[in-house]
C-alpha cells in the first residue's frame, strides 16, 4: 500500500517507521511538500514519521491511533465497515436533535453501550442523534474539545469500527447521526502537527493560541486537510451531518472562506450519495449571512444554534443576570419574544455585555425557521456552570414543562441535551484526563481561578481531573422510572409526537409567529397557524387574554379548561397548554 504524507517542514528526508522497520520515502515531484513510499502492510500495523532524524510522529491523517494521540497510527486495512442499512437519509427540516456525549450517555462510556439505547431515542421521537466530538484526546475521558488525529476516533469510545455500528443501529431505528467537529483548534496535549507544516499561524491569534492556518502560506494544504477530514465523516461513515465547533474563531480573510468552500463540497457530496447532508455551525457573531446560501452572498451553511434564544429562556426561567444573561434580564419574556419571531435578540442592537452594537437582523421573509436551532440546555451551557448543574437542579417541574413546550412548539429546529427530557438530576461537569502532570494542574487551577473572581469558592469547582467528576457526570436511568422524571417524560413526548402530527408547528415562515406577552404577570403567548401555545411562569394562576372564538386543549402539563367565551384562559401557576382553534 502507498503512504504518504505533507511535510514540507522536512529538509531532508522523512522516513516510515512501520511495524518496527524504517524505510526512506522519497518527495512527490507532482505535490510541493508530500512525501510517498510504498509498502507492504496490514490491518493493525503500527506506523510513524520520523522528519530529518527526528522522534517518529503519528500520521496526521491516520485513521486510528489505538494507543492514544501520543502513539504510533495504525493502518485500518479494508477501510471503515460498509454500512449494512439502507438509508435514504433525514434532512434537517422537521427535525428534533439531541445533544449525546458517549463518555457519559451510559457508565460504560462506550458508542456500543450509547447504541443500545438509541430505542429510547426513536420511541422519544427524536430524528437526529447530535455525537459531541470523537476525535482522540489524551487520556479517557474528556468533553472530546481538545481532539487531535481529525480523522480518527477515540479508542476508549470503542474506534472506528464502533462507530460504524452506532451509525447502522441509529440508521436502522430511523435517527440520522450529526457529529461534532472541531476545526478552530487542536489539543494542545498530543498535537504533532506543527512538526509537519504550518498547519497554524501567527497571522492571526485565537483563545487557543495560533490559529489554524486558512489563510496565509501553505493554507491550500491546510484547508484540503479540515475538508478531507469533514468529507470523510459523512461518506466514509455515513453520517448525516455535521455541527462545526465555534465558526467564528476560523480567522480567514480569503475571497473564498473556508467555510463557503465546505459548504459546497458537502453539496456536492449530497448530491453525489442522494442524500440530504447538512452542516450546522455554533456562531457567536449573531450574522445571518452564516446560513444564508452562497448564490445569495452567504456562506452556505444549513443552520446555526441559536444562544440568544438560549439566553432569554434562561433569563426568563431562572431571574440569573450574570454575565452575557444580563443583556436579556431586563425584559426576559420582551426577548424571548424577540428571538420566537426574529430569531437574535441582538441584531444592530447595543450589547452590555460586549460594550458595543452586535448582530443584525434575520430577513425572515426569505429564511426558513428551521436554519435556527432552539434549545434550553446545551453542553456548554450546562458544562461551563462552575457546578455543571442543569436547569433541574433549582427549577420546578412544572417550570421544566414550560421550557419544553417553548423549544418543542417553537419555530425553530428545537435540540434537547441528554437526559433533559426526564429532568435528570445528574449534573453534567467539566471534566478531562489529560496525562501531562503540568497541563492538567494548569486547567485545574486556572478553571478554580476563573470562578473564584465570581465569588466561588476554590473546594466548590469539582476538579476537572477527578475520575469522580466524570462518573457524577453520568446519567442515572433509574431516574426515569420513577416522578417526577416519568411524568416529565411522558410530557415530552407528547410535545414531540404533537410537532409530528401538526404542521403548523413545523412551519418554516417566521414572519407567521405571533407573540404577547405580560413581563409583570409572567406569560407569554404565541401562535403558530391554527395552534396556540401558552406558558404561565409565574407559580399563580393568571387570566390570560387570548380573545377569537373557542378553542380546545390539545396538550397540556396540568388540568387545564378551554378558554371562556370572552377568549380568557385560566392557566394554573408554572404549567403550560397547546390550543387548537380561533
Amino acid at each position: 500500500m502507498q503512504f504518504e504524507v505533507w511535510a514540507p517542514k522536512a529538509g531532508e528526508q522523512v522516513v516510515l517507521r512501520l511495524d518496527g522497520e524504517d524505510l526512506p520515502m522519497r518527495r512527490d515531484p507532482a505535490r510541493d511538500g508530500w512525501w510517498t513510499v510504498e509498502a507492504r502492510a496490514g490491518a493493525g500495523s503500527r506506523y510513524g514519521f520520523a522528519l530529518d532524524g527526528g522522534p517518529v510522529l503519528p500520521d496526521p491523517r491516520s485513521r486510528r491511533q489505538p494507543d492514544g494521540p501520543d502513539g504510533l497510527s495504525a493502518v485500518l486495512g479494508t477501510g471503515v465497515p460498509e454500512p449494512r442499512v439502507a438509508w435514504p437519509g433525514r434532512p434537517l427540516a422537521g427535525a428534533v436533535l439531541y445533544e449525546l456525549h458517549v463518555g457519559t450517555y451510559t457508565v460504560e462510556g462506550t458508542l456500543d453501550a450509547a447504541a443500545a439505547q438509541l430505542p429510547e431515542l426513536a420511541e422519544l421521537g427524536i430524528t437526529h442523534v447530535e455525537l459531541m466530538p470523537l476525535c482522540p484526546f489524551p487520556g479517557t475521558n474528556g468533553w472530546g474539545y481538545e481532539g487531535v488525529s481529525l480523522w480518527a476516533v477515540h479508542e476508549p469510545y470503542g474506534g472506528p469500527e464502533a462507530l460504524a455500528r452506532f451509525v447502522d443501529a441509529a440508521h436502522a431505528l430511523g435517527l440520522g447521526v450529526v457529529l461534532d467537529v472541531v476545526h478552530n483548534h487542536l489539543g494542545p496535549s498530543g498535537n504533532h502537527l506543527p512538526a509537519f507544516g504550518p498547519y497554524f499561524t501567527d497571522t492571526h491569534h485565537t483563545p487557543w493560541g495560533a490559529a489554524v492556518n486558512l489563510d496565509a502560506p501553505g493554507s491550500d494544504e491546510v484547508r484540503a486537510f479540515l475538508l478531507g477530514s469533514a468529507l470523510a465523516w459523512l461518506r466514509d461513515f455515513g453520517l448525516d451531518g455535521l455541527r462545526l465547533d465555534a465558526v467564528h474563531a476560523l480567522a480567514d480573510t480569503r475571497a473564498l472562506t473556508f467555510l463557503e468552500e465546505l459548504s459546497a463540497e458537502v453539496d456536492l457530496l449530497a448530491a453525489e450519495t442522494g442524500r440530504p447532508l447538512f452542516l450546522i455551525a455554533e456562531s457567536d457573531l449573531g450574522d445571518p449571512r452564516t446560513t444564508t446560501p452562497r448564490p445569495a452572498g452567504g456562506l452556505g451553511l444549513h443552520a446555526q444554534w441559536n444562544d440568544d434564544f438560549h439566553h432569554a429562556l434562561h433569563t426568563a426561567l431562572t431571574g440569573e443576570s450574570q454575565g452575557y444573561y444580563g443583556d436579556f434580564a431586563r425584559e426576559p419574556l420582551a426577548a424571548l419574544a424577540k428571538t420566537l419571531t426574529r430569531v437574535f435578540f441582538h441584531d444592530g442592537t447595543y450589547s452590555t455585555f460586549r460594550g458595543r452594537t452586535h448582530g443584525r437582523p434575520v430577513d425572515r421573509a426569505r429564511t426558513p425557521a428551521y436554519r435556527f436551532l432552539g434549545y434550553a440546555q446545551t453542553h456548554d451551557q450546562v458544562g461551563n456552570r462552575a457546578r455543571g448543574d442543569r436547569l433541574s437542579a433549582e427549577l420546578s417541574p412544572g417550570l421544566l414543562a414550560c421550557a419544553a413546550a417553548l423549544v418543542l412548539t417553537g419555530p425553530h429546529t428545537p435540540m434537547l441535551f441528554m437526559g433533559e427530557e426526564w429532568g435528570a438530576r445528574t449534573p453534567w461537569q467539566f471534566f478531562t484526563d489529560h496525562t501531562d502532570p503540568e497541563l492538567a494542574e494548569a486547567v485545574r487551577s486556572g478553571r478554580r481561578r476563573e470562578f473564584a473572581a465570581h465569588g466561588w469558592a476554590a473546594e466548590d469547582i469539582p476538579d476537572p481531573q477527578s475520575p469522580a467528576t466524570r462518573d457524577r457526570s453520568c446519567l442515572d436511568r433509574s431516574e426515569r422510572g420513577r416522578e417526577p422524571h416519568a411524568r416529565l417524560l411522558a410530557w415530552y413526548r407528547e410535545l414531540i409526537a404533537l410537532r409530528a402530527a401538526e404542521p403548523d408547528l413545523t412551519d418554516p415562515d417566521l414572519s407567521a409567529v405571533a407573540v404577547a406577552h405580560d413581563e409583570a404577570e409572567r406569560w407569554l403567548a404565541f401562535r403558530r397557524g391554527d395552534l396556540s401555545v401558552v406558558v404561565n411562569l409565574s407559580d399563580a394562576p393568571r387570566d390570560i387574554p387570548l380573545g377569537g372564538g373557542p378553542r380546545r386543549v390539545l396538550a397540556a402539563w396540568a388540568e387545564v379548561r378551554p378558554p371562556d367565551e370572552a377568549g380568557v384562559l385560566r392557566l394554573p401557576g408554572e404549567c403550560a397548554v397547546v390550543l387548537a382553534g380561533a
